[in-house]
């Protein structure tokens, strides 16, 4: 049975100044340093608390890591199609940005970009270099037509060049 929704998974732009394996190697090299630290000479080193402590924050750190750039709790960026609400959520530790069909004025749709013009005069401007893949965004442009023509929400829409 159709729940009636449709989310479109995200893959958020690597705006990191520090890649995920870069960032993975610091983490790992913390580790390794602590451990070495920890079973070197004990007379040398006086602070043994803070070698754990500091094991415990890099082991946070690594986990830190882990949970913002890989899909271990499933789709943490989507956009999704619900009967009343288009939601955008960007990662997992970041709100939902929920907007309601009825408050919607405008959708216009971008090559790169759709926007959300709001009744309030508020424009929200969505990235949709996020969004992977021909098909995916084949499927996601037939979305916001059909949201567009099911809560008669006008749709301006520039076509895509064949360039990208």
């Amino acid at each position: 049975m159709p729940t009636g929704t449709t989310r479109i998974r995200l893959r958020p732009a690597n705006t990191s100044r520090v890649p995920f394996w870069g960032q993975l190697a610091i983490g790992f090299f913390w580790v390794v340093y602590v451990l070495f630290m920890m079973v070197g000479d004990p007379n040398a080193h006086d602070y043994h608390f803070l070698h754990w402590v500091f094991l415990i924050f890099s082991l946070v750190y690594i986990g830190y890591v882990l949970v913002n750039n890989a899909p271990i709790f499933g789709t943490q960026s989507y956009l999704e199609f619900t009967p009343g609400y288009l939601v955008h959520k960007n990662g997992l530790f970041r709100p939902k940005q929920v907007f309601a069909a009825e408050n919607i004025a405008a959708l216009e749709l971008k090559p790169m970009a759709l926007r959300v013009r709001q009744k309030d005069g508020e424009i929200y401007a969505l990235n949709l270099r996020e969004v992977k893949g021909k098909r995916r965004k084949m499927s996601f442009r037939e979305q916001v037509r059909e949201f567009a023509a099911k809560h008669n929400v006008p749709l301006q829409e520039t076509a895509p060049t064949n360039a990208a």
